[in-house]
């Protein structure tokens, strides 16, 4: 996000994160920069979005994500579009709807492909206003038949990346938005491509107006691909929910204090610069 020439600021952070704490083990311990980040990124995101893990990468945190809204609705079913990548792990490979689910989609359950409003071989409708009311006609159709009881969560890229670059058409994701609080279905964001300002918005789901995600995933932009890190950003209720229930969630590097260090100064940075 900021270029090859690392701000001074940020190799700053690093190397006095690295001299006075250069690792804890994140369900272990909780560091002064992690609170830090968590709160400059809870001013960043809308509504109650405010509690956080920071896992390593992309595919770790959209696979966070999924576990987070199976375990806090007890269902199993994520519906996905075709066309989408949410990741390389067998649990994000099986939520991807390219080609690349085909490596992986054996070992992965529960995932229930959507068709999006940027088909390959066929149109929706002439204009977009008619397109979009037969595409979420057609989803709560799908809902409908899958069982809305079974299903956890829709996770959408706010814009397809890997597949093709391409932006849902107006009103589409604020239909995807209504249909999930009309059955109890939690919404992800699946930002990790274009969060952090990649899109001329902090947030790509932001391009949607009126839309709150349940979950936000993001990653790449968040330490400017300097260090490995994401988050997945969770609204109040579901954090409350895990503070007296286990997520079964964990890994060594999570929440590394040289990896938030980098992450907070780049977030600075862009706020101030950019």
């Amino acid at each position: 996000n900021l270029g090859h020439d690392v701000p001074p600021a940020v190799i700053d952070a690093v190397t006095k994160q690295l001299v006075e704490l250069p690792m804890v083990y994140g369900g272990l311990a909780l560091t002064e920069v992690r609170c830090r980040l968590a709160q400059l990124m809870s001013e960043l995101l809308p509504g109650d979005l405010n509690g956080f893990l920071f896992p390593c990468g992309g595919g770790e945190a959209n696979e966070a994500a999924v576990r987070i809204a199976r375990r806090y609705t007890g269902r199993h079913k994520i519906l996905t579009h075709y066309r989408s990548y949410h990741g390389g792990t067998t649990t994000t490979l099986g939520a991807t709807g390219d080609f690349r689910r085909w490596f992986a989609e054996q070992g992965a359950t529960g995932f229930i492909k959507m068709h999006s409003t940027n088909p390959t071989l066929f149109s929706w409708a002439n204009s977009e206003e008619a397109a979009c009311e037969l595409a979420i006609a057609a989803l709560e159709e799908q809902i409908v038949h899958e069982g809305p009881h079974t299903i956890a969560a829709m996770l959408v890229e706010s814009v397809t990346g890997s597949g093709g670059v391409l932006a849902h058409i107006p009103g589409y994701i604020q239909g995807c938005r209504a249909l999930c609080d009309k059955y109890g279905i939690l919404y992800i964001a699946d930002e990790v491509m274009v969060g952090c300002g990649r899109t001329g918005k902090m947030w790509g789901f932001q391009h949607y107006d009126g839309v709150i995600p349940d979950l936000v995933t993001c990653a790449k932009g968040l330490s400017g691909a300097y260090l490995p890190l994401a988050a997945v950003a969770m609204r109040q209720p579901i954090k409350e929910f895990f503070e007296s229930n286990p997520l079964g969630w964990g890994a060594t590097y999570q929440a590394h204090p040289v990896a938030l260090a980098c992450a907070y100064e780049c977030m600075k940075y862009m706020l101030e610069f950019q």
